[in-house]
């Protein structure tokens, strides 16, 4: 499982065996095997937008980055080493300070607010247990920071409970505003659970206390749900059997149809079908696999543009992805009639919504263009982003959100 620390003694074990090796390899060589580690950090940093997020550590990262190609091109190796095992450091810690400021900032708001108003005085308890929460969705984050369904779950925890905490403290604050004494607090306690046990049609007396009222509510409560579970499982039966005659019916119908007419069908779908294999065959020759990876899924051609990319957190088409979206349009226009779906997918970086979003501009920027600019009618397409809800490789490695960050478009032909 990869974490900051193991990667960081990984990659600084592969830099020393690198300059190690330094005299014995072409200056090339060594510079590629220097950089790949570092430019790889750095790469990570920016995604998690640790140029905005941490600022500091990202222009000292960079400055020391610099100083490293220097010392390269002057042939000090040993110094090289030096800053470039520096710059790759402190671009991971960059990455690591981006992504807690942009999980964590909300909740740390939060709960400043609720310290000036002097929340920790009148709920410290449930004010004590959002800062716990928020603690361990960091020591989360700083175990592994490409697996956020943890931390994420925490945070919410946590802000809940600053919620909880900002309420606690209003209502004590106002009952003691109030100058209520504690039966009067008991008073207001029991017309609440009069309300909820009048709901179940149950005559309250509360001189024995809440307790049996409410043990009577909650079972209740559990009956009417396990009633509600037998209608589903009754309903669900009803419809299994609906689903049985029916396909007994229509085993039936077909017993019954005239042979020469399913003979006819058969050969018909087979014909389609050979149209749709020739086709999607001619089509696999018009890309190579840098460019255009063509699969199929039933009917549907799927095209993933691999060899289309986006400026970072950018939905602009670059100019010279012009000619490979006009043998896409050329693809696209051997089934003349289907429908085409542009999907847009992001890596995990960054926040559920923005990319959500992102996914969705970026879809949308090639359906256009392939409207607009390439002709083709605008009722056949339309766009869907995912964001980085259906990933196909590992987010914990560069390569793997390279993949996962893609524009798929899907073929559904018509029937002819």
């Amino acid at each position: 499982m990869y974490t900051p620390m193991n990667a960081h003694i990984k990659s600084s074990l592969v830099l020393a065996t690198i300059f190690t090796l330094a005299q014995n390899v072409a200056a090339q060589d060594l510079q590629n095997a220097l950089f790949e580690i570092t430019e790889n950090a750095r790469e990570d940093a920016l995604n998690a937008q640790a140029d905005n997020f941490a600022a500091g550590l990202w222009e000292q990262a960079e400055e020391i980055f610099n100083a490293a190609s220097q010392y390269l091109e002057s042939g000090d190796a040993t110094q090289a080493r030096t800053q470039a095992e520096t710059a790759e450091a402190l671009f991971r810690d960059a990455e690591l300070t981006a992504i807690k400021a942009q999980y964590l900032s909300n909740t740390l708001s939060l709960l400043g607010q609720a310290a000036q108003a002097r929340v920790p005085r009148y709920a410290p308890k449930t004010y004590e247990r959002a800062q716990m929460l928020l603690s361990q969705a960091e020591q989360a984050i700083n175990e592994n920071r490409y697996e956020m369904e943890l931390p994420i779950n925490l945070i919410e925890q946590a802000n809940y409970e600053v919620r909880h905490a900002v309420y606690l403290a209003e209502r004590i604050s106002a009952l003691r505003d109030d100058d209520l004494t504690e039966e009067d607090m008991i008073l207001d306690h029991e017309s609440q659970i009069t309300e909820i046990a009048a709901a179940t049609n149950r005559t309250v007396q509360l001189d024995t206390g809440t307790e049996p009222i409410m043990l009577g509510v909650i079972t209740d409560i559990e009956d009417a749900h396990q009633r509600e579970l037998q209608l589903k499982l009754d309903l669900e039966e009803s419809r299994r059997q609906i689903i049985s005659l029916e396909e007994e019916i229509r085993e039936l119908d077909e017993q019954l149809s005239d042979l020469s007419e399913e003979h006819v069908v058969l050969v018909q779908r087979l014909e389609a079908e050979e149209r749709i294999r020739s086709r999607f065959t001619r089509m696999e020759t018009m890309f190579s696999s840098e460019e255009v990876q063509v699969s199929r899924e039933g009917n549907s051609i799927i095209l993933r543009l691999v060899g289309l990319t986006f400026e970072v957190g950018q939905s602009d088409i670059n100019p010279t992805s012009g000619h490979l979206l006009r043998r896409v349009y050329n693809a696209v226009e051997i089934f003349p009639r289907s429908q085409i779906i542009v999907e847009g997918h992001t890596d995990s970086y960054g926040g559920s919504q923005s990319n959500l979003t992102l996914s969705r501009s970026r879809a949308e920027a090639i359906g256009n263009h392939l409207n607009t600019v390439l002709g083709l009618a605008e009722f056949r397409v339309s766009a869907v982003g995912y964001g980085q809800t259906r990933p196909i490789a590992n987010n914990e490695t560069s390569q793997g959100r390279a993949r996962n960050r893609r524009i798929e478009i899907r073929i559904e032909p018509q029937a002819e």
